[in-house]
């Protein structure tokens, strides 16, 4: 499956607003006028409206003074954080995104008890990958926000990751537990936790997805992988979402997929009342691109 088609489902949706924190950056900027040629939402940008008019001006002119775009002037980056924040609580907009402000900044405004978007459920990092000679996109969570997340936290993450998977056209998505081994260790902590999600899911404790694990890698991708070891599994080699067991595995495996197979990545921080567009510095514009439309998609979802 092509990212490119998540943008097509995003333009079919109703039109959201998304509201950009220091919108002062030319990648976000890029993927706003991209947006805004596909007709995928309305922006409101806070931050310094000098620079933004004068970065539009003269990198995007296509799209100075277009009735999509609202530049509301705030003269701090802390300040157009918050006031970004508010403009999603308040359902002013849809969808929040990071601009040229550190991620540490925006988390705390976005975990604010005032004017926040808590929800009380754990925020993650769901990542949707187009992956070069797969037939499907591949979910990898949580590879930025949880560190070493207990049992009650996996549920959590998982529960996120299931609920985007849905929101952009997979029913019911094949969840793989990651670990080393496909046998239950003792000594290995992500074996065991893996082993209790899947009973949980079996249980009826964890909804709309099928788990299986623990799995190592190549047997959750893989059909002649799992095949070969005997594995038999609904799951195996078939996973949607790679559920990894902490930070690091997690974002070794994110920058495994983009820098060595060159796949194309979006991505979102879900939990929150509104889907989050958390990117990195070095993401290019066609990644932020891909991360709204999956961010359209889950919040018209949420609106409807």
């Amino acid at each position: 499956m092509k990212l490119e088609s998540l943008i097509d489902k995003a333009a079919q949706f109703d039109e959201v607003t998304v509201a950009i924190a220091a919108a002062e950056d030319e990648d976000v900027l890029e993927a706003v006028q991209a947006a805004i040629s596909r007709e995928l939402a309305r922006f409101l940008l806070f931050g310094n409206k000098e620079k933004i008019e004068e970065m539009i001006e003269v990198k995007f002119p296509n799209i100075v003074g277009n009735e999509r775009i609202k530049i509301v002037h705030t003269p701090t980056n802390q300040l157009a954080t918050e006031r970004a924040v508010k403009a999603v609580s308040l359902n002013e907009a849809n969808v929040l995104m990071k601009g040229n402000v550190p991620t540490a900044t925006l988390l705390k405004a976005v975990l604010n008890k005032d004017f926040g978007l808590r929800t009380g459920n754990v925020l993650s990092h769901v990542a949707v990958f187009e992956v070069p000679d797969f037939d499907r996109f591949i979910f990898v969570t949580d590879a930025a926000m949880n560190i070493a997340p207990d049992l009650g936290q996996k549920v959590q993450i998982i529960h996120n990751s299931v609920q985007i998977a849905r929101r952009i056209g997979i029913e019911r998505p094949l969840v793989a537990p990651i670990a080393a081994v496909e046998v239950v260790n003792a000594n290995m902590p992500a074996t065991t936790d893996a082993a209790l999600l899947t009973q949980m899911n079996r249980r009826g404790q964890i909804k709309d997805c099928l788990i299986d694990g623990p799995l190592a890698l190549d047997n959750a991708i893989s059909i002649s992988a799992a095949e070969h070891k005997g594995i038999d599994s609904e799951v195996a080699g078939r996973a949607d979402i790679l559920f990894v067991p902490t930070i690091e595995v997690g974002n070794a495996l994110y920058k495994s997929l983009t820098y060595f197979a060159k796949a194309k990545v979006g991505a979102v921080i879900a939990g929150a009342t509104a889907p989050i567009v958390l990117t990195s510095r070095s993401d290019s514009a066609e990644s932020k691109l891909y991360s709204l439309a999956v961010a359209i998609c889950s919040a018209n979802h949420e609106i409807r």
